[in-house]
């Protein structure tokens, strides 16, 4: 098995772990990506708040709406983008040592060349999986829908006298969230945010090289306080993976509420402030009617459940990776024992 797959596999495992831990935060953090009701904006909900709401109002499982998408879209994800990242990894490397043996560098891949590896993987991976991921978004913001409930229909009801009821909708599946693309789009909805998505890839771009760059200094510093130890622990990987998370989020939110709202299901009737044409008039209607601010909608919410996520993931996907190479140790050298001298 090639360190490729052996990182493709292991990446997709600790994204699904980390998808099922942390997919409440992401379903209430989409919602509050694509809010536009500018009223509803006046009083600001809390992330406990507005989770507490879509259960009081439409159920548990609304939390977990996409769930099954997510987590193939995640596995897809993470598969693909570390086995295309070990295979650029390794390109780098050895072009890193050729480079040494002709007298330029230290043979080490650099900051430059780290951040280069994660765009191309990016790319490959926004390529291939962005239709899941726009099926997804659809699920999760995807609400029940809530009526004017008003005993008395002929007197004109107070604001404060007002109930509003929530009527169970026909069931919304996989499968109609793609009838529903195809129907608004045709075949190209599915790569609705596909250009903001792009340039997001320099979110995990930015993420591995703050994250290789602090595992590259800390096995430094730990072999030469003692020789022989470079190894690093669970833990430290954990702390590793949120701290470059929460620089590569902070850095990158703003596409990522503009890729939400075009992925989301688009208002083709009433306002025009809630219409976009594509991700320029998108970024236009935004600045204009919402402000800057507008672009940092839930962000609270996304750098806990980003961080959280991307720990969780390094730690778990890391661990899988030395088990595996581990059994293919002790594999092989079963199979040396077994052989007749």
């Amino acid at each position: 098995m090639s360190d490729a797959l052996i990182n493709g596999l292991a990446g997709a495992g600790g994204g699904i772990i980390a998808q099922l831990i942390t997919y409440p935060l992401q379903t209430v953090n989409t919602r509050q990506q694509t809010e536009r009701d500018l009223k509803k904006e006046k009083r600001k909900v809390g992330t406990i708040e507005q989770m507490c709401q879509v259960v009081k109002q439409e159920g548990w499982e609304r939390l977990y709406g996409g769930l099954t998408p997510s987590l193939v879209g995640t596995a897809a994800s993470q598969g693909v983008y570390y086995y295309f990242y070990q295979i650029f990894r390794n390109k780098a490397e050895n072009k890193a040592l050729e480079n040494r043996k002709k007298g330029i560098g230290d043979g080490s891949v650099g900051m430059l060349s780290s951040l280069i590896v994660a765009a191309l993987s990016g790319c490959v991976n926004v390529l291939l999986t962005n239709p899941i991921w726009v099926i997804v978004t659809r699920m999760q913001t995807h609400r029940k829908v809530s009526k004017i409930d008003n005993p008395n229909r002929l007197a004109t009801p107070a604001p404060e006298e007002t109930v509003l009821s929530i009527t169970d909708p026909l069931p919304y599946g996989t499968g109609h969230a793609i009838q529903e693309v195809y129907d608004e789009a045709g075949f190209l909805g599915f790569w609705k945010g596909v250009f903001p998505t792009l340039i997001m890839v320099s979110n995990p771009a930015i993420q591995f090289m703050l994250y290789e760059t602090m595992l590259k200094k800390l096995k430094k510093r730990r072999s030469i306080s003692s020789p022989g130890n470079s190894g690093v622990t669970a833990w430290e990987i954990f702390l590793f993976g949120a701290l470059a998370k929460l620089g590569a989020t902070a850095v990158t939110y703003p596409l990522n509420v503009v890729k939400a709202r075009l992925q989301a299901k688009q208002v083709t009737t009433g306002d025009q402030r809630h219409q976009y044409k594509g991700t320029l008039d998108a970024i236009l209607k935004m600045i204009r009617y919402e402000g800057f601010h507008g672009f940092y909608k839930g962000m609270s919410t996304k750098i806990v459940q980003s961080v959280l996520a991307a720990a969780v993931l390094f730690m778990i996907k890391e661990e899988l990776v030395k088990g595996a190479r581990s059994l293919l140790v002790k594999g092989n050298a079963d199979v040396v024992k077994s052989k007749p001298p």
